[in-house]
């Protein structure tokens, strides 16, 4: 067991070097107004700042299906993750929503839940999500793929558990194996995305993207011990983020990330069927599947087993 005094010296040192690095944040980042949309980080207006004692923190993770030239916060949603942390005993849940989930959006009748950003950005987003899953995010995290394939590669690639083998001729003419597999950023963007190729479509895409999330949680929380790991994370997001929340909010976020138990990690995906609307494919979610979720995972971030 570590000496008390050394232990405290260590925590003594860490604050020291994160107050470094956000007193100089002001001189090297971009304010909200020039900095590069390659990601951004919208507090909801019911969120009151995190708190480690104040219960779990749900963040909807977006990947934006945006082309170059086109806004990112106003396109659709290529991914949608929710994410709910309790940094009181180490649990997450991510509750996986189809992209093409067919609900109603406050004030634009009914639609594709990813459209929902197209009409009001990430907080409408935000709503229509709570309003199908019963839980609204604190936060909403939109970021372009481009820029997910650089954050993966920045904190050294992940290991994900692959159960079955699948190709796609565009992103991975080459394929993913079975069994666990390495991925650097590139790759990493590929599974999450592939879809046509898969038996299950939507859904299967949404359980592949929750593997993402559970490889890109466990190379945090291996890291996060070295000195300056989540420092330099946190520079290199708020380079290339738009946001209100200040860096602060940015490094209490990672910290939660990093502190999550992989025992404690449940995943579901809102189950649904396939249907047609004006020619169009969509999914029908089961809304009471979606709130029995939302039910189970509010109060301390655990899914139902089997979900």
């Amino acid at each position: 067991m570590r000496p008390r005094a050394a232990r405290g010296w260590r925590r003594t040192t860490r604050t020291a070097a994160l107050a470094a690095v956000l007193a100089t944040t002001a001189a090297v980042v971009p304010d909200s107004g020039v900095a590069p949309e390659e990601s951004v980080l919208v507090g909801m207006r019911h969120a009151q700042g995190l708190d480690a004692g104040r219960g779990t923190v749900w963040i909807l993770a977006v990947g934006s299906d945006a082309r170059p030239g086109q806004s990112m916060t106003r396109t659709r949603g290529d991914a949608l993750q929710l994410i709910g942390i309790d940094p009181r005993t180490g649990a997450a849940a991510a509750i996986g929503i189809p992209r093409d989930s067919w609900v109603p959006i406050p004030g634009h009748g009914r639609g594709r839940v990813n459209s929902a950003m197209v009409y009001g950005g990430p907080q409408l987003l935000g709503r229509t999500v709570g309003n199908l899953v019963g839980i609204e995010p604190d936060y909403v995290f939109v970021t372009r793929f481009p820029f997910f394939e650089d954050m993966v590669d920045d904190i050294g690639g992940i290991t994900v558990s692959n159960p079955r083998r699948f190709s796609d001729e565009n992103l991975k003419p080459k394929g993913f194996a079975t069994g666990r597999i390495r991925l650097n950023g590139y790759n990493a963007m590929a599974f999450a995305r592939i879809r046509k190729t898969l038996a299950g479509g939507d859904f299967a895409r949404s359980a592949n993207q929750q593997r993402v999330l559970r490889g890109i949680q466990a190379r945090v929380a291996s890291q996060s011990g070295r000195p300056g790991f989540m420092e330099r994370g946190v520079m290199s997001v708020l380079q290339h983020m738009s946001t209100g929340e200040g860096p602060a909010t940015l490094f209490r976020l990672a910290q939660l990330v990093a502190r999550v138990e992989p025992g404690r990690i449940s995943t579901c995906i809102v189950p649904g069927s396939i249907g047609n609307v004006g020619g169009a494919s969509i999914v029908r979610p089961d809304v009471a599947a979606a709130r029995r979720y939302g039910n189970a995972a509010r109060g301390d971030a655990t899914l139902p087993p089997g979900c």
